[in-house]
């Protein structure tokens, strides 16, 4: 039984539905047949059969695929949390200790997800929500449609993702694997501890020349209070090379993830919480504008990144 709508893109529909007997809710994407060209079909069943593969506590679970005439309906979880940055925001306490958790359960993710040889290349804010309105743990990493089986080290060639988050190697056309996506935490990371990203360029082209030069610094006024082993990590995660950067496995051995707990939470990350949440308001505002934008001028287009249906 479908209910409301949850959001729409240029060929979906995101609905709520109910199982008749159990009345559990779920969420269907309703994929609309006559809006997809070849490449995005294809890559939609890459996305169907890499969800059927995984089964994990925080990666978003897809339970079923129907196939129609006109449609494709998933049937996936209902994610009723909300973002992950958008619960950080309504925070009035924040500490280190908070962030570490977060960024332990999303290493556990991604460790799963690397063991499979699953890339899953778009990594963001946006990719990152929580099931349950009030427990901060319910964390899972969403929308794999960017995502590609590694059928061996650096077998993946297609240039795709977000500005802000896409890895080095990606932007200067090298071929590459699941590394890509440890950069992206890195990228994470440091905003949840710092309360603004990074790479900061006020064009894309700016933007894209940092993230190529690895040009990022821990400003005194944001990071002098952060601890040594936060910043180590960050290094290790945003490395240039793919090669030394350190991997999902040796990340949940990093002296900071396994960390006291109780000196983490003395780490008050009050200062750097106002600033997040004006990251995070600038973010959502962008957000939005680029929705009007995409309902208005290219309704029913495919985002030109996922092209040619590469590796």
């Amino acid at each position: 039984m479908l209910g409301d709508k949850l959001g729409e893109g240029g060929f979906a529909i995101v609905r709520e539905g109910k199982h008749r007997k159990s009345e559990k809710s779920f969420a269907i994407k309703i994929c609309m047949k006559a809006k997809l060209d070849r490449v995005t079909e294809l890559a939609l069943k890459d996305e169907i059969k890499i969800l059927e593969e995984l089964n994990y506590t925080h990666i978003i679970r897809l339970y079923d695929v129907f196939e129609e005439s006109k449609f494709y309906y998933l049937v996936t979880e209902k994610m009723s949390g909300g973002e992950l940055f958008d619960r950080i925001v309504k925070k009035s306490h924040y500490n280190e200790k908070e962030a570490r958790d977060c960024c332990k359960i999303l290493f556990n993710a991604l460790q799963y997800c690397h063991a499979r040889k699953v890339a899953h290349r778009d990594l963001k804010p946006e990719n990152l929500l929580l099931s349950s309105l009030t427990d901060d743990t319910t964390i899972k990493i969403a929308d794999f449609g960017f995502a590609k089986k590694v059928e061996r080290p650096g077998s993946l060639t297609t240039r795709l993702g977000t500005p802000g988050y896409i890895a080095p190697e990606i932007l200067k056309g090298d071929s590459y694997d699941t590394q890509v996506d440890m950069w992206s935490i890195g990228v994470i990371m440091y905003t949840m501890l710092g309360g603004y990203p990074p790479f900061t360029g006020n064009d894309q082209k700016k933007l894209f020349m940092q993230i190529r030069k690895g040009d990022y610094e821990f400003h005194v006024a944001y990071w002098s209070k952060i601890s040594q082993d936060a910043k180590d990590l960050i290094r290790s995660l945003l490395t240039l090379n793919p090669a030394k950067r350190v991997t999902a496995e040796g990340a949940l051995k990093d002296k900071w993830i396994v960390g006291d707990d109780a000196m983490l939470a003395s780490q008050d990350l009050g200062l750097n919480l106002v600033e997040f949440k004006k990251f995070n308001a600038r973010r959502k505002l962008k957000g939005m504008i680029k929705a009007v934008v995409a309902s208005n001028v290219l309704k029913g287009a495919l985002v030109d990144l996922k092209t040619n249906g590469a590796a």
